[in-house]
């Protein structure tokens, strides 16, 4: 039997994205920051998962985070019409 490689698929090679909040220049993840919290939710108002938005674990938890206590502010809306 041979052992799949996990980087190659179907002839296919899977490029891992680097996470767009992470490094020099990225945006600080804050509560009050709605322009960015409003790129990581859907137009109903879920919050998209990493491996749509391609965040890291660490940033993911952070963002959520913020969503929600957006949300318990009345920054955000929980749902959307």
């Amino acid at each position: 039997m041979a052992i799949k490689n996990k980087l190659f698929d179907n002839n296919r090679s899977v490029v891992s994205k680097k996470c767009p909040l992470s490094g020099k220049n990225s945006p600080e993840i804050d509560y009050k920051n709605l322009e960015l919290l409003k790129r990581y939710t859907t137009e109903k108002g879920k919050i998209l998962p990493s491996r749509v938005t391609s965040v890291s674990t660490k940033k993911q938890r952070q963002l959520s985070l913020a969503i929600k206590r957006a949300r318990f502010l009345a920054l955000l809306p929980y749902v959307s019409n």
